[in-house]
């Protein structure tokens, strides 16, 4: 299971924390990443930590976004601050099925097998 939260409306400059809570994991072997799709856009990936602990960005959101993850709480953060208008989308978390690192290693291809959340709503107003 995968869940989001912490979506909302902000003015440019603001800031938003988003989680993503997955369940049905047995181990720190749990790969997730964020994506988000704008109204008439295609999906696109916007980071994700890769089986190395390495975080990997979009450029567009590099030095504005940080990633981070509790392997106690099974969680995948996403710190945005220095919100633009261009970042309003809704927000989705993919993870990968349990043991396999494939949709972080492959970031930003999406991975077939990958359970999708529901999206939170992210919102910056100019």
């Amino acid at each position: 299971q995968v869940m989001e939260s912490g979506g909302g409306s902000v003015p440019a400059g603001g800031s938003l924390r988003l989680s993503c809570a997955v369940s049905g994991y047995p181990d720190d072997s749990w790969c997730v990443a964020w994506f988000r799709q704008a109204p008439e856009k295609e999906r696109e990936g916007v980071a994700t930590i890769d089986s190395s602990g390495v975080p990997i960005y979009t450029d567009s959101v590099k030095g504005r976004f940080t990633i981070s993850r509790d392997n106690a709480k099974k969680t995948l953060y996403l710190q945005m601050n220095n919100l633009r208008p261009e970042d309003t989308a809704s927000y989705y978390c993919a993870a990968g099925e349990a043991g396999s690192w494939y949709l972080c290693n492959t970031f930003p291809d999406p991975d077939p097998l990958a359970t999708w959340g529901q999206g939170t709503q992210v919102t910056v107003s100019s």
